[in-house]
């Protein structure tokens, strides 16, 4: 007989209990927040090259 499947060994670990099934969600909706975040921050300031305050600021300050 061949072994368990991830997805049996998955719900097993994650999503068996109610608790881990929680934490689970509440876990991977965090790190989704980082990553969305992140790359919707890469993607604005792509796109915003050279317009923005930090990509210009050394041809307004003075170097005091």
């Amino acid at each position: 007989m061949a072994g368990r499947t991830f997805t049996a060994n998955l719900y097993s670990v994650l999503f068996r209990r109610t608790s881990t099934f929680a934490l689970t969600i509440a876990v991977g909706a965090l790190f989704f927040e980082r990553a969305f975040d992140q790359g919707a921050d890469m993607i604005y300031e792509h796109i915003n090259e050279g317009k923005l305050w930090k990509h210009i600021k050394h041809k307004y300050q003075s170097q005091d």
